[in-house]
């Protein structure tokens, strides 16, 4: 549809979203303008965020200034005094006699002012707040205490009470006078005697008109007086309002906070609880203040009536999407780049994929570059349209608020492009620090070394854009939690603005029935500044008892009469100051200042800068910035202490050798390719680069020379001979190697580190004790170039002689949970990928997998010893005491922020008390971090708990159990356990799997339970589970020794109305995403593969679990794709037995040769049956 590009993004579909077009004229001029100015508030965003608030403190000085709380009522400021004439453009004119039938009928002014033949009078109501109550502080003038002119013709009505009177605690008082009257009847009013009796207190006070009170100047109650006349001005919209006002303006209010719900929701989703979505309200409050100044100061009058109308529906209709689209994409754009530098290649163009390290700016970048003018479309086609509502005819205030809206919209696009992008910019690189420091932390508490764990850590700060079920996740919305999709959010919109249109049309129409509105004339408008400022009173609810007053008079003498009702005026008490008073207590930066400072430009700015420290908001925000900002600059300073990295060099940074000392056995020959120079060693993307063979000639120096360099720390200088030859003779140890070739200042860590290897592969095959069979390792084809040893290194092993490359494959699609996912798997076992691919195949045909996670919680199990049998017991009541339980869990739990104890588990065996404590730790498999927290209890427990006589034999008991098969993991579960299950259909068994659903259910139970039972198996009822887990623990770094418990696994098979119901329950997988092997990077390529790399941004833990889900799925399609082959070999021979007909071939059905070949005559006169396949 060709219209629908020229829609806010909100009201077109979601389909219309992904669909690539190729960037128009104006996108290609607009976008540029929007990366430079998003750019420079990116690259400064603390003078931006500064700078903004300057502006928006010096637009709230400037408001109060100009008395804009104050205009609510402009008559109110008009000479020091209250203006009848504005007070008559807000009034209502009424007439009663003969020629309207004795009933009141509203008159238009034009009408009043023409007819000479009836009595005009001015029917005014004074208001005193806060005086009817008995007890309160401040009363009411009586009648005869209002101070009326002799000449004047003024006469007392009976007041009208409100319903909002007992609220407001309002007295008030009616006069009737005749119209020509009046004006002097107002200049006689400006001030009221309190009404006094015996309290001396209140000698000398006077009721006020609140116009004619001074409010020019900023005064420490300015706040105060604002938010009093606020709610003043409140009730009386309440007194004069329809019901059917009321319940719009309640809904619009109830959906406004709606609104800012959701918007704290929908970031909350993306990882920001609070600074993201505040920032956004203070962005949109900054955007209000600007618009609010523009339009005060071209002359549209803008009253709280208004604004407190209008701003709900502005609020609901407009919404906070933009700034929600602008962050995700930033996150899309900040993961999408941290893949592409992976990743590396051309893009689709052919354009080569800059893989250099992207920052958070870039990622700004390139989401302004994506969504930018989008989102500036928007916004150009809501002003437009508030615009064209400006200019229109409409009345009742409507072209004030579309032409004051138009700004705050204009204002916004401008503040969300440099104040909320610097602020998104600082929050995204403060969560990269913290994200940073956590994995660190992690990864040091579980044994790896601080070198290894900042390297791994600099390798996994991005954000990621992630759902609550740990998905990468698309652009979403939420409403009070609920993922909404944007095609769902036009229709909430559209409901809103439909119900508000549809309401304002019946309270339309519904106008010539009201009482009191009938045959009313709107007043013309011409121009801006000429329009209505506040809504026409309803005089019956304002003077309906003096209204009935002046009708019986009227009536009683048959003379017509014109009643002028104006609106109340409202009065406040006030106690005269002495003359000096001002001066007294004004404000220091209210003095005349003499310099020259503010007379030039930017002079108000700062006069204004100033003024604000003496507000009362203003001040207490400035102490709370202050505040924050050190805290953030001391969280900064801190985080860049911890991340201090170790120093490295420029790859072209050399340092010249020393003067060689000529030998003479070392001269004749020159090894061939004999790197000499390790000086100038490079280091290019990560692997060294060796020195050619002529670069310098260190053969002259002497062996004892060669020992002097190794003692003063000047290895490095050394070539790689003269090194070879000092570790053979071991004068430098081959575990040291790394150590002693440390040296930054002349190579890179990663150049000393693969320098290293190769001098101790030369070592083992020169070694002369086993030069028998490591001679060839030297020269072998063990591969030890082009590998990130930085991450071994004091963390995965020792002694390091090169890598082992492993044939990795993938399975799948399977889906998991209803996300799909590719299955990694390293193993030398050919078939096994491909089998594991159908069973995903076939469980994908019937709906995916489905997983249940049944418990957590890794395992120690010490072992202590006692003197006595006796002492052994009471530490095992202790221990199983809620008290022991209480003291051991605050121990263990003190020494990890992740480990957290859940129950422990005791068992004596003589003297021997062996304690199994089970934990959660977060994202890491941990067992050296239960090792250190149960070293900590233990220690504190015979300390000071009153077992001084215990003895810690063990911090591992063999009572875990870890790498050892034992029915305790089997039935009290170790790690993660998973029960996964999947219902096959009955005919993707017999196409796809060529098998049946009994023939499948009977082979599982006589292979995997009787079976399994016979041979006495602890967790083996299964086909092959071990060869699924072994082959994904390979690819995602896990510890290969724990498939022994990771693999225990019953799979049971039933026939569920004609389909297969299988599945799998693994109590005891034990699995991490931090530490150990995960920490190598091909390694996390395959957990980034699943979308579990590293530690889960917000729920520890999640991130572990889920691959644990995700193995055991793929034991499932495991287990199902083998049995399925065993099943279908079963009824091949039977067909063969008894059809007498050639077995069908099937080339698609991954059949092991043994399978396929039969028995054998051995096999055949033994009457074995089964196979030896699994």
């Amino acid at each position: 549809m060709l219209g629908a590009s020229f829609l806010p993004a909100r009201f077109r579909g979601a389909d219309s979203q992904n669909v690539p077009s190729r960037p128009s004229y104006l996108n290609k001029k607009i976008s540029p303008l929007l990366q430079s100015l998003s750019r420079r508030s990116c690259t400064h965003p603390i003078h931006t965020i500064v700078f903004v608030a300057l502006l928006a403190s010096t637009s709230y000085i400037g408001l109060l200034e100009g008395s804009l709380f104050e205009s609510a009522n402009p008559s109110a400021n008009a000479s020091q005094g209250v203006d009848l004439a504005s007070l008559r453009d807000g009034g209502r004119h009424l007439k009663v006699g003969k020629e309207t039938g004795w009933k009141w009928q509203p008159e238009s002014r034009d009408a009043v002012d023409f007819d000479n033949s009836a009595e005009h009078l001015a029917l005014l109501t004074l208001v005193f707040p806060n005086s009817l109550s008995t007890n309160s502080p401040q009363t009411a003038p009586l009648v005869d205490q209002v101070r009326v002119p002799s000449n004047l013709s003024v006469e007392a009505l009976p007041s009208t009470s409100n319903p909002f009177s007992p609220i407001s605690q309002d007295t008030a008082l009616a006069f009737s006078v005749r119209w020509d009257e009046a004006p002097m009847f107002l200049d006689s009013l400006q001030d009221i005697p309190e009404h006094t009796e015996s309290s001396q207190d209140r000698k000398g006070r006077v009721w006020v008109m609140k116009a004619n009170k001074n409010n020019g100047n900023i005064s420490q109650n300015a706040l105060r007086n604002w938010a009093t006349n606020a709610w003043t001005e409140f009730v009386d919209l309440l007194k004069n309002a329809e019901s059917l006002d009321i319940i719009i303006m309640v809904l619009g209010y109830l959906s406004m906070h709606l609104t800012f719900v959701s918007l704290f929701m929908s970031m909350r989703r993306m990882g920001s609880n609070f600074w993201l979505a505040t920032t956004v309200l203070f962005s949109s409050a900054f955007a209000f203040l600007f618009g609010l100044i523009i339009t005060t100061k071209l002359g549209v009058p803008i009253n709280m009536v208004l604004l407190s109308e209008g701003l709900p529906f502005l609020v609901v209709t407009i919404g906070f999407e933009k700034p929600i689209i602008l962050t995700k994409a930033v996150l899309s754009a900040s993961v999408n780049s941290r893949r592409q530098g992976i990743q590396g290649g051309s893009d689709a163009n052919g354009n080569q994929i800059d893989s250099s390290p992207k920052t958070i700016q870039h990622a700004v970048q390139a989401a302004v570059r994506e969504k930018g003018f989008e989102i500036v479309r928007d916004y150009a086609i809501e002003v437009a349209i508030l615009t064209a509502g400006a200019a229109s005819g409409v009345q009742g205030g409507l072209r004030q608020f579309c032409f004051l809206a138009a700004w705050i919209l204009f204002f916004d696009c401008l503040l969300l492009f440099t104040f909320y992008t610097a602020i998104l910019s600082v929050k995204l690189e403060i969560n990269r620090i913290k994200r940073h420091v956590t994995l660190r932390r992690a990864l040091e508490e579980d044994g790896v070394s601080r070198r290894v764990a900042e390297n791994v850590a600099t390798s996994n700060e991005w954000p990621r854009l992630e759902n609550d079920k740990g998905e990468i996740e698309q652009p979403e919305a939420s409403v009070f939690g609920k993922k909404v999709r944007y095609s769902s959010i036009p229709k909430f919109k559209v409901l809103m603005m439909g119900g508000f249109i549809l309401i304002n049309i019946i309270n339309l129409f519904t106008i010539p029935f009201r009482a009191g509105n009938k045959n009313a004339t709107p007043q013309a408008v011409s121009g801006i500044s000429s329009v209505i400022t506040s809504p026409p009173i309803d005089p019956f609810k304002v003077a309906e008892n003096g209204l009935d007053h002046i009708y019986s008079v009227a009536k009683r003498s048959q003379k017509p009469t014109i009643v002028t009702i104006l609106p109340p005026i409202k009065y406040e008490l006030y106690t005269p100051k002495s003359p000096n008073y001002e001066d007294e207590n004004g404000s220091f930066f209210e003095v005349d200042y003499a310099d020259q400072l503010l007379d030039v430009m930017g002079g108000k700015v700062i006069e204004g800068v100033l003024k604000s420290l003496e507000d009362p908001v203003l001040s207490k925000w400035i102490i709370v910035a202050l505040t924050m900002s050190l805290v953030l600059n001391g969280y900064l300073f801190n985080a860049a202490r911890w991340s201090v990295k170790e120093v490295r060099i420029p790859q072209d940074s050399t340092v010249e050798p020393s003067e060689p000392i000529p030998t003479a056995r070392e001269t004749k020959e020159e090894p061939r390719n004999a790197p000499v120079a390790p000086t100038e060693t490079s280091h290019v993307n990560g692997h060294i680069v060796e020195p050619s063979a002529h670069q310098g000639d260190a053969s002259l120096r002497t062996v004892a020379d060669c020992e002097r360099m190794v003692r003063e720390g000047r290895a490095p200088e050394l070539n790689d001979k003269e090194l070879l030859a000092l570790t053979v003779r071991g004068k430098i140890p081959g575990y040291a190697l790394e150590k002693t070739l440390d040296n930054p200042k002349i190579m890179t860590k990663l150049a000393s580190l693969t320098r290293a290897v190769k001098i101790r592969r030369g070592m083992v095959s020169r070694n002369l004790v086993t030069s028998e069979t490591s001679s060839l390792l030297e020269h072998s084809k063990l591969p030890y170039k082009d590998y990130n040893y930085e991450n071994v290194h004091g963390a995965c092993c020792e002694n390091v002689v090169g890598y082992l490359p492993l044939p990795l494959g993938v399975a799948g699609p399977l889906i998991i949970d209803g996300q799909s996912f590719y299955l990694p798997m390293a193993t030398t076992e050919g078939v096994l990928v491909a089998s594991t691919n159908r069973g995903c195949k076939a469980i994908n045909a019937g709906g995916g997998a489905v997983t249940v996670l049944t418990g957590d919680g890794m395992t120690r199990g010490p072992c202590v010893g006692f003197r006595t049998l006796a002492r052994a017991g009471a530490a095992k009541l202790w221990l199983d005491s809620e008290e022991g339980q209480k003291v051991m869990k605050r121990e263990f739990n003190s020494t990890s922020r992740f480990a957290r104890l859940q129950s422990m588990k005791t068992a004596m065996a003589g003297t021997y008390l062996y304690i199994r404590f089970k934990t959660t730790t977060g994202d890491a498999m941990g067992m050296n971090m239960i090792s250190k927290g149960v070293e900590c209890a233990l220690n504190y427990m015979m300390k000071e708990s009153g077992f001084e006589d215990m003895s810690i034999i063990s911090v591992s008991g063999n009572f875990c159990t870890d790498k050892k098969p034992a029915a305790i993991n089997w039935i009290d579960g170790r790690g993660k356990s998973v029960v996964a299950e999947a219902i096959i259909p009955g005919e993707v068994v017999r196409k796809q799997l060529k098998s049946d659903v009994n023939a499948l259910v009977e082979l599982n139970v006589a292979k995997n339970l009787i079976g399994s039972a016979m041979a006495g198996s602890i967790g083996g009822f299964n086909a092959h589970a071990a060869n699924i887990v072994t082959a994904m623990f390979l690819a995602t770094g896990q510890d290969p020794a724990q498939v022994v418990e990771s693999a225990n696994c019953i799979t049971v098979m039933k026939n569920y109305n004609g389909d297969l119901q299988i599945s799998v329950s693994m109590p005891c997988i034990e699995v991490g995403t931090i530490g150990g092997g995960t920490i190598l990077e091909p390694q996390q390529a395959m957990l980034d593969l699943l979308g579990v790399k590293g530690p889960h941004p917000t729920n520890p833990g999640d991130n572990a679990r889920k691959l644990a889900r995700i193995i055991a799925a793929s034991v499932l399609a495991g287990e199902l794709s083998l049995c399925s082959a065993l099943a279908a070999g079963h009824l091949v021979r039977a067909h063969m037995a008894h059809n007498r007909s050639a077995a069908p071939t099937r080339p698609g059905t991954p059949v092991s040769a043994a399978l396929q070949a039969g028995p054998n005559r051995s096999q055949a006169q033994e009457g074995l049956a089964m196979t030896s396949a699994r």
